[in-house]
């Protein structure tokens, strides 16, 4: 008997508050079968991460766990290692509350940024997410660009991005900023106006609340990302604090990422401020969330037309009759150029790292070093 394939009819009344299905099944399935040591490894799902210890959810309950030794060996980098939301293979350690992760399940969507600095490695800030609320405040703060940029980042995640425009309380004309914001974004993404102080608009918000689905929360700080998950959830899950009055900021409230459940059977996800977001991976995002000028690229007389100087641009000549704002279409070059330069650093880096593989070739491999905090914030 292989003790890594799951038992048949194994019990999951747990995990499937967490989202677990048939889907997952066959990809633990597939996934036990690849490791072949005789270990007994169960399901689970990672609700916590702190720093190189996890919090984990099993069908016998939470856990807090770390990655194997041969796990960290074979990462090749932060984008390998579990992040919230991800289902992995765990063994249960008889008589300890602490498991011990094997295996990573294939992400459905992963939400994921470059690390903050100089490194060109990916953070996963999330997984296996159904839908991201962005949240973007109604006050001072409220920028189209940072809308922009953010969905650039999530489009290419696999996950349908929703736009939350919060704190309509404090705004004179929350409707008519809605309509501002969904004629600048993509048919497909919804915008929606809510007032948590004021408990309205949780309607708007109930058809993505479904029963397994997990929804992940990510906003600039000070954008109310806490105080609206404390609305949803019914309960004062996350610490709040103050925005500043003199520019509309907002401090840390958040410090790691979470996943529970709420009322109605949804999980939802917290992230601590991003006030860094940069792209990683995003050619797909890219195009989705500047879907208006892609069309417009379609149109243009060199297929290779960098939308610059071009003769026969078709983003040109709508630049040039008012159709295309002028201000979007400098943030799409930028955002491209951005996206451009960080794959030539992506190659060189990878060119690096073979290049000293073949120098050391022969030598023992080096651990990787788990114990550092890898929480960009």
């Amino acid at each position: 008997m292989n003790h890594n394939t799951p038992i048949k009819g194994y019990k999951t009344s747990v995990l499937q508050a967490y989202g677990w299905n048939e889907q997952w099944e066959k990809k633990a399935a597939e996934a036990a079968a690849e490791h072949h040591q005789a270990r007994a490894l169960v399901p689970a799902r990672v609700t916590a991460q702190f720093s190189h210890v996890y919090r984990v959810m099993t069908n016998e309950g939470e856990r807090l766990g770390t990655v194997a030794g041969r796990y960290q060996y074979e990462a090749s980098g932060k984008g390998d290692y579990p992040a919230v939301g991800d289902w992995v293979m765990a063994e249960l350690a008889p008589g300890d509350e602490r498991v011990v992760i094997h295996a990573l399940l294939p992400r459905q969507s992963a939400v994921s940024r470059k690390v903050a600095g100089s490194q060109w490695q990916e953070q996963v800030i999330g997984a296996n997410i159904d839908f991201l609320f962005l949240v973007i405040a109604l006050n001072q703060d409220f920028n189209l660009r940072r809308i922009e940029r953010y969905l650039t980042a999530a489009m290419g995640s696999c996950a349908q991005p929703v736009i939350v425009l919060t704190k309509a309380d404090l705004c004179p004309n929350p409707e008519e900023m809605a309509e501002q914001t969904r004629a600048f974004i993509p048919a497909s993404v919804p915008a929606v106006v809510v007032s948590a102080m004021n408990g309205e608009g949780r309607e708007h918000l109930a058809p993505y609340l479904g029963q397994g689905v997990t929804v992940a929360v990510a906003g600039s700080s000070g954008a109310g990302k806490s105080t609206l998950l404390n609305w949803l959830s019914e309960a004062d899950r996350m610490r709040v604090q103050d925005i500043r009055e003199d520019d509309a900021k907002g401090r840390h409230t958040t410090t790691h990422r979470e996943l529970f459940p709420i009322a109605g059977g949804a999980l939802l996800m917290d992230t601590p401020g991003m006030r860094e977001l940069q792209l990683w991976h995003a050619d797909e995002g890219h195009e989705e969330a500047f879907s208006d000028i892609a069309a417009l690229a379609a149109n243009c007389r060199y297929r290779d037309c960098r939308h610059e100087r071009e003769e026969g641009c078709a983003v040109l000549a709508a630049l040039a009759t008012g159709d295309l704002d002028r201000r979007r279409y400098n943030n799409y070059l930028k955002t491209g150029k951005e996206i451009a330069h960080q794959a030539r650093k992506e190659r060189i880096d990878q060119r690096s790292k073979e290049r000293r593989s073949g120098a050391s070739a022969g030598k023992p491999r080096q651990k990787v070093n788990h114990s550092r905090n890898w929480d960009e914030e």
